[in-house]
């Protein structure tokens, strides 16, 4: 039978790369959770100032510009806060203060469930390979919940240890939890399009394109929309 994640937790934070990634990745999820009264938390890494292929694009403005559209995209997921980092886009490092600063947002929320990117997710067939980005934060997130957010000899001015009870890991080629997003399908979708800057042309396409995927997901999970996640529980 599929693992079907069926409460929310009382706290949760999602931890991505840029301001429209928590949104495609589990976005239905972060919705159905705050309905059902959990504190969602969103954690963007970088400033996504390079979200553009027009080189014309003022940086600077645009940066501005997505920032008012993940304060858009929360409101329409119900999300209690968002933590912004404001890295350089396509620059994520991996360094210790990467780290220190998802450990010190993990212990002032103190999540019981952390969402991230899959960081060993790399090659979608023979068209896409995943973004560094997305790799460094899934990667710098796990390395932040398990030992260093839980120990107090890591970073100790990042606040008191907490410990994550457990990981889910979006964008996964190995999905073995799900999600049913059947009732916060369209708060996803209407989500992301607040991401305006992003869209370009996208219109119908893109909440097609949504729907399967979510359509796929369900398949898998056994029920007619999900979200699919490489779950860790952690001792």
């Amino acid at each position: 039978m599929p693992d079907l994640i069926e409460s929310a937790p009382a706290v949760a934070l999602a931890v991505y790369a840029h301001p429209d990634d928590p949104e495609v990745s589990c976005g239905g999820t972060l919705a159905r959770w705050s309905q059902a009264g959990c504190a969602v938390h969103v954690l963007v890494c970088t400033r996504g100032e390079k979200g553009s292929l027009d080189p014309t694009t003022d940086t600077v403005e645009l940066a501005v510009r997505r920032s008012a559209e993940m304060d858009a995209a929360a409101n329409v997921l119900g999300a209690a806060a968002i933590h912004r980092l404001g890295h350089e886009d396509g620059e994520l490092g991996t360094a210790a203060s990467l780290r220190r600063e998802i450990v010190a947002t993990i212990r002032s929320v103190r999540p019981a469930v952390v969402l991230c990117p899959d960081p060993t997710a790399v090659f979608f067939g023979d068209s896409y390979f995943n973004h560094a980005d997305h790799r460094t934060a899934g990667w710098a997130t796990l390395d932040a919940v398990s030992p260093a957010a839980a120990n107090p000899h890591y970073f100790p001015d990042a606040g008191p240890p907490h410990r994550v009870g457990r990981v889910l890991l979006s964008g996964t080629l190995e999905p073995d939890v799900w999600v049913d997003i059947g009732a916060t399908l369209e708060a996803k979708i209407d989500a992301l399009y607040c991401h305006r800057s992003q869209l370009d042309e996208a219109g119908e396409f893109l909440r097609e394109a949504l729907t399967h995927r979510a359509e796929e997901a369900g398949e898998l999970a056994g029920v007619r929309y999900a979200e699919g996640f490489r779950g860790l529980t952690l001792g």
